[in-house]
């Protein structure tokens, strides 16, 4: 019986070096493969937050700006590119309000005043792209045009993000 053991024993054979190799070959391919997926799935997902980040600079930007705008009975716009942009209106109480926009460092920001009170200031949107006129305001017969760039991210990974609207003044008798 013991004969028979070491038989058995002596048949049985382990990995060679070759199958040993095959198989670290086929792992690496896999682990190469999930990492080079990994690193697809990250760089898309910070493409999607930088777009969605300058989509959102973009539109606060022109609610803020539009909102003021409708109720604006003077629009001032100074600047190559139309900033800062001033908006006056006075309201059926006979009480002065004043939106000034100005765009510093890539920032719109907003000045609010209102009779009597203190003027506040508030960021709008942050990234805004002002070169070459990316980011312009131009005001012509009741019309205000407002284009508003945000770029977010840099170099290949950069997201730009442009809104446009065309904003009618409400008719003063």
């Amino acid at each position: 019986m013991l004969h028979k053991s070491g038989r058995n024993i002596k048949s049985q054979r382990g990995l060679t070096l070759l199958e040993i190799m095959a198989v670290m070959a086929i792992i690496c391919i896999i682990g190469v493969s999930v990492s080079a997926a990994t690193f697809q799935i990250l760089k898309q997902s910070v493409k999607n937050r930088d777009y969605t980040a300058a989509s959102q600079f973009t539109m606060n930007a022109i609610h803020w700006i539009s909102r003021d705008a409708e109720m604006a009975q003077l629009i001032q716009t100074g600047g190559d590119q139309g900033f800062p942009l001033t908006l006056s209106w006075i309201d059926w109480g006979s009480s002065a309000y004043q939106a000034v926009y100005t765009i510093e460092d890539g920032v719109l920001k907003r000045n609010y005043s209102h009779t009597g009170g203190e003027s506040v200031q508030t960021v709008l949107a942050q990234s805004v792209n002002i070169v070459s006129g990316n980011t312009t305001c131009a005001y012509d017969s009741k019309v205000l045009t407002l284009q508003i760039t945000a770029t977010v991210g840099k170099g290949d990974y950069s997201s730009t993000v442009t809104n446009t609207r065309e904003i009618f003044m409400r008719s003063m008798p």
